[in-house]
């Protein structure tokens, strides 16, 4: 039986996003046949800003990605910390670096998804995947949002959850609150659910 590839591809400044990114490839790899991996965009910001960031180290087990690598691929899920309502910067010039992919539409017909973190519910967690979904469509790519196949933990009322019919999400606060585990099973359940097309699309 042919591997069936999902790559998740993401960019995490504080570890959100990195920790939403680990239970999709959970998800995704509990699906028989499928072969999934974890990369990271590249970075932007200098080590001196950084610092002055607070932010902590790149994980050393997720290589960076070259954006010609997204051929490779049968599945993508593309993951993000909001800014401003929109994606970071970081994952916006890699996008911007895949015209030569564009021009040759070979990322064409390949499902996609996405999950972010924001900061707070103002933050974008309905903005960011709308803007986000632009990048997919100009490429081709088969936007696979969640719907409500999650469940009755999609209208959870009695904690804090972010996400949406677009994908899983999760609310950083001032940096402090982590995932919970709501948040964490629905980002495990997205990343299974993008696999499960993945495979059937692939045939």
């Amino acid at each position: 039986m042919a591997v069936t590839k999902v790559y998740i591809v993401y960019y995490s400044l504080y570890g959100h996003v990195d920790t939403m990114a680990r239970e999709v490839l959970r998800g995704a790899s509990a699906v028989e046949g499928v072969e999934a991996t974890l990369w990271q965009v590249p970075e932007m910001l200098s080590d001196l800003i950084l610092q002055k960031l607070k932010a902590p180290s790149k994980p050393n087990d997720v290589p960076d990605i070259r954006p010609e690598q997204l051929v490779e691929a049968d599945g993508l899920i593309f993951g993000f910390p909001s800014r401003f309502g929109m994606m970071p910067s970081q994952l916006k010039a890699f996008f911007d670096a895949t015209t030569g992919l564009w021009a040759s539409q070979a990322l064409a017909g390949k499902p996609a998804g996405i999950f972010w973190s924001t900061g707070f519910y103002g933050g974008g967690q309905e903005l960011s995947a709308l803007t986000t979904i632009t990048q997919l469509a100009h490429h081709g790519m088969l936007f696979v949002p969640l719907g409500y196949t999650f469940g009755k933990g999609m209208f959870e009322m009695d904690e804090v959850k972010g996400g949406s019919p677009y994908g899983a999400g999760t609310f950083a606060g001032d940096g402090s609150r982590q995932p919970t585990e709501l948040e964490l099973q629905q980002a495990f359940y997205q990343g299974k659910y993008l696999a499960e097309v993945t495979k059937k699309l692939k045939g």
